[in-house]
């Protein structure tokens, strides 16, 4: 029931988020200040960092400026855009690893690695990792909203997996078992993670969510293919010039086998865009360094 190449995901039903607040990191005392808090702040919003100091500097936001002429577009705090657009980065020049810790094959089609596990089983592949994501962001918010599709169709709330009610694939249907209640912990959640990566994919995911206008891509929206192979990308940030009304997006992925987050580098494209990759309404593909979608492929929760 393990679907690969970007098909192996499970189906998080979420929320769609709204595009309101342009942000960058200015050296400022005024920005300096509201860094600060966001440091603070951090552990709460990244919960899988506790143990360390978050830093606004090394955010997505922080590290990759909009393209010359062009300004991010406006996400409301506490959106899921905005989670989004201050998500930790490693070390500039950190390669990709797969979940065996070996390396990714290539290292040039990377521009930053987001500062998150992978785990050390083959599961966080694509679609998981867009998942993975949206499901961090449930988390820190309410994690009672967390709930996620099953290939088969089956719904499974984490609170139910808290509360003591688990589930076993039993041929083609899934059978709701009983399990040890536990408290909703991190911990909790990632173990829980771990069983819907395991018997979901693309093609619920696919499914599951509402195909939006590439030309209104907002940060949050997702490109995806599903099926077996199949792939998933997530949109990170958009930024616009505000003449032309022109976007870019700013893409992440996983891949098969399981590997780190990665800001995709735009290979295809006009080389200064770096990390960036234009829309373009008259095209009906779109390009990433690993897969080509359809531009109706675009899905938003």
């Amino acid at each position: 029931m393990r679907y690969c190449a970007g098909a192996a995901v499970a189906l998080l039903a979420i929320y769609t988020s709204n595009p309101t607040e342009a942000v960058q990191v200015q050296a400022t005392t005024a920005s300096a200040a509201a860094a600060t808090q966001r440091t603070t702040a951090a552990p709460s919003r990244y919960a899988w960092l506790p143990a360390r100091t978050y830093d606004a500097r090394r955010s997505v936001a922080a590290r990759i400026a909009p393209p010359r002429g062009c300004q991010r577009v406006a996400v409301a705090p506490g959106s899921f855009g905005y989670w989004l657009r201050y998500l930790p980065l490693l070390p500039a020049g950190t390669a990709v690893r797969l979940h065996n810790g070996k390396l990714k094959d290539p290292q040039d089609v990377h521009a930053a690695v987001l500062d998150i596990d992978v785990g050390i089983r083959d599961l966080q592949q694509c679609a998981d990792a867009v998942i993975r994501l949206r499901g961090e962001y449930l988390f820190a918010q309410n994690p009672a909203q967390i709930h996620f599709q099953l290939t088969s169709g089956d719904d499974i709330r984490f609170a139910d997996w808290c509360g003591g009610r688990g589930f076993q694939v039993r041929g083609d249907a899934v059978v709701s078992v009983p399990r040890q209640a536990e408290q909703p912990t991190h911990a909790v959640f990632r173990r829980y993670l771990d069983h819907i990566f395991t018997y979901a994919g693309t093609l619920s995911l696919a499914r599951e969510l509402t195909a939006v206008p590439l030309t209104d891509v907002q940060p949050g929206d997702v490109l995806i293919r599903g099926g077996s192979p199949g792939h998933a990308v997530i949109v990170l940030d958009v930024a616009v010039e505000p003449v032309t009304s022109r976007r870019y997006v700013l893409l992440a992925q996983s891949y098969m086998p399981a590997q780190q987050m990665h800001v995709l580098r735009n290979v295809w494209g006009d080389a200064t865009l770096g990390a960036w990759f234009a829309v373009n309404p008259w095209e009906t593909r779109f390009s990433t360094p690993e897969w080509t979608f359809r531009s109706d492929e675009l899905k938003r929760f």
